[in-house]
C-alpha cells in the first residue's frame, strides 16, 4: 500500500484550523475534520486519531485523502452527493423553456405574454405529445423553478429605446461640444464681454388644469398630519410650457400657452430676439419637433439672418437637453398636487413659480461624458 505523504500547513492555514476546531458555532463535521488534520499535521497515526475522536479508519482517511487532493480548507466540507434521480429530466425543462420563451398569441392564444396558470395548462396539453409525460403534473413551484433556473421572466415587459438615428452619436458629440464651449466661457469671460448665449429649450405639453370640486382640509396638529383632498375632480383644460433655460445665467425664458405649434414657437422666439441685445448670437438647442423646422419657422429665420442657430439633438436624444432636468424641477415642486379655480390661474402659477426659480437662478451643468467632449 503507497504510504500517505505528511500535511504541511502555512501559518495561516494552521490558525484557520485551530480555530474551526475550537468553535462551538460550527457544525460539527467540520471541528471534527479540522481537529483530524492538525492531529495528523503533528504526527498522530490514522488509527490513534480514530481513536481519540471517537471515530472509524476510513472516515479519517477520507478527511485526509481530500486534505491532500483538494487542500485542507475543501476538505472541511461534504463532497457532493448524487442525491434523488430528477423527475424532470434537463430535455424536458428546456422545453418549457423554449415556451417561456415565446409569446402565447404565436402559439394561437390570444394573451400576449404568459401567466404561470396559462404556461401550465399549454405544458400538460402538450407534454405527452412532445415526449415529456413526467410534466403532466408540473404545478407552479416547480414551473418557478425551472424559470427561475433559467432567468426567464415571461410574465415581464421591459422597455428599451432604439437607436434610430444612424448619425446619433456625431450629433450628440455636437452637443455635448457646445456644453462644453459655454463651460469655459462661463469661466473666462462675463456676461459683460460676451457677444452670445447659449439657450437649452423644449416644451413640456399637457400640463392639466384640475379644479377640487370640495376644498383642501388643511393640517391640525396632532389630528391630521398632511392636507387631506377628496378624491373628485374636475378637468378645466390644459396649457403648455414652452422654456429656455439661459446656459451662462441659469435664467428660465417661459412662455405658456394652449398650444405649442409653429406660430408659439416663433412667438418664443421673438420673445428672445427681444430679450437679448440685437448684436449677440443666440444659440438653441432643441429636438427635431415639426415646429422647429416648419415652413413658418424657416420664413421667420430669414426674417433674422445671423441672429439664431440652432444645434439639434440626436433623435430619441431628448435626455442631452439641459433642460429636461429644470422641468423634472418644476414639476416635482410647482406643478406636484397643484390644484387652480381656472386655466388661467394654472398659467399664472406657473409664471409665478418660475419667477421665483430665477430669483437665484442655477446654473445647470452637464457633466455625463464630458470629459471625452474635452478631449474632442
Amino acid at each position: 500500500m503507497k504510504k500517505r505523504p505528511p500535511l504541511n500547513f502555512t501559518m495561516e492555514i494552521r490558525e484557520k484550523l485551530n480555530q474551526i476546531s475550537r468553535s462551538r458555532t460550527e457544525p460539527a463535521g467540520r471541528v471534527n475534520r479540522a481537529t483530524v488534520l492538525l492531529m495528523y499535521e503533528s504526527g498522530k497515526k490514522v488509527t490513534e486519531i480514530a481513536h481519540e475522536i471517537k471515530s472509524n479508519r476510513p472516515a479519517v482517511e477520507r478527511t485526509l485523502d481530500r486534505a491532500i487532493s483538494f487542500g485542507p480548507l475543501q476538505a472541511l466540507k461534504d463532497l457532493p452527493r448524487p442525491g434523488r434521480p430528477a423527475r424532470i429530466p434537463d430535455d424536458a425543462k428546456m422545453w418549457v423553456l423554449s415556451l417561456a420563451c415565446q409569446k402565447p398569441n404565436d402559439l394561437g392564444y390570444a394573451s400576449e405574454t404568459w401567466t404561470y396558470s396559462a404556461l401550465i395548462r399549454h405544458v400538460r396539453a402538450h407534454c405527452e405529445k412532445e415526449g415529456y409525460p413526467g410534466l403532466l403534473k408540473l404545478g407552479k413551484g416547480r414551473l418557478n423553478a425551472i424559470l427561475s433556473k433559467g432567468n426567464i421572466k415571461p410574465h415581464k415587459i421591459r422597455y428599451y429605446q432604439e437607436r434610430r438615428d444612424p448619425d446619433f452619436e456625431m450629433k450628440m458629440a455636437d452637443v455635448l461640444y457646445v456644453y462644453k464651449e459655454v463651460e469655459l466661457l462661463n469661466k473666462q469671460t462675463s456676461s459683460s464681454e460676451r457677444n452670445c448665449t447659449t439657450i437649452s429649450y423644449d416644451e413640456k405639453p399637457g400640463i392639466q388644469a384640475i379644479k377640487n370640486i370640495v376644498a383642501d382640509l388643511l393640517p391640525i396638529p396632532n389630528k391630521h398630519p398632511a392636507i387631506t383632498r377628496d378624491n373628485e375632480y374636475k378637468r378645466l383644460g390644459t396649457v403648455s410650457l414652452l422654456a429656455g433655460i439661459d446656459l451662462h445665467t441659469g435664467d428660465i425664458i417661459p412662455l405658456v400657452k394652449d398650444r405649442h405649434r409653429s406660430r408659439e414657437f416663433i412667438e418664443f422666439l421673438s420673445k428672445l430676439d427681444a430679450t437679448y441685445p440685437q448684436h449677440w448670437k443666440i444659440r438653441l438647442i432643441l429636438d427635431n419637433h415639426s415646429a422647429h423646422i416648419s415652413k413658418e419657422t424657416q420664413k421667420y429665420l430669414k426674417d433674422k439672418p445671423s441672429r439664431f442657430d440652432f444645434v439639434f439633438t440626436p433623435k430619441h436624444g431628448s435626455w442631452l437637453n439641459l433642460i429636461e432636468v429644470f422641468f423634472s424641477k418644476l414639476s416635482r415642486s410647482v406643478l406636484r398636487h397643484i390644484r387652480v379655480g381656472s386655466k388661467q390661474e394654472l398659467v399664472e402659477r406657473i409664471y409665478q413659480g418660475i419667477a421665483e426659480f430665477n430669483q437665484e437662478p442655477v446654473i445647470f451643468r452637464w457633466h455625463y461624458k464630458m470629459d471625452e467632449a474635452a478631449v474632442a
